[in-house]
């Protein structure tokens, strides 16, 4: 249990059955009556969003997730294949549940899982990653005005628009909560 006065972003409280992670807290005391913390909370599972006015005094129950760093693996048709890098345990992850994560994730590379009851219920994905363009339309200097964009496929299958100076087989950086072209990376 938690009191409402010490809520901070970033502590996970569980409502509704289910943990949330709390992304705002004002603290309001007005001149009469008692103090509240003004809390905007996401669910992990499926990104719903909450807003809750708690009494500084009151006790709320706090969800007791864990954090995993985990390398990527690999995946079949039904599941996400990670390996936690300090213990060396395997965790299987439906793909049934998380099926936008596959355009982002890359084999080898690191990602945090969070776990919930012993469940993984997140893959938390980076919010910039670098990716290779597997597939792209040639287009001609002049064929359009300034700031056009083409679309290009990058090696997971994501589709992202990108200006039309970019290339097959070149790297851009891209924001994954918008699937927007950020900028060509050079290695």
């Amino acid at each position: 249990m938690i009191r409402g006065g010490d809520i901070v972003k970033g502590s996970c409280l569980l409502q509704k059955g289910q943990p949330y992670l709390v992304v705002e807290r004002e603290f309001h005391n007005p001149g009469k009556g008692t103090a509240v913390a003004r809390v905007k909370m996401k669910s992990i599972k499926d990104g719903s969003v909450l807003s809750l006015t708690i009494p500084t005094q009151q006790e709320v129950e706090d969800a007791q997730v864990t954090i995993h760093a985990c390398q990527y693996q690999y995946s079949d048709p039904e599941l996400y294949h990670f390996m936690d890098n300090e213990t060396y345990e395997q965790y299987e992850v439906s793909i049934a549940d998380n099926p936008d994560k596959k355009f982002y994730l890359k084999e080898s590379e690191n990602y945090e899982l969070i776990i919930w009851e012993g469940k993984v219920i997140d893959i938390k994905i980076p919010y910039k990653v670098v990716f290779t363009v597997a597939e792209s339309e040639n287009y001609v200097r002049g064929d359009t005005v300034s700031g056009a964009t083409k679309p290009v496929t990058t090696e997971t299958g994501l589709v992202v628009r990108v200006p039309l100076f970019i290339k097959q087989g070149e790297k851009i950086l891209v924001n994954t909560e918008t699937n927007d072209y950020v900028e060509r990376v050079n290695t």
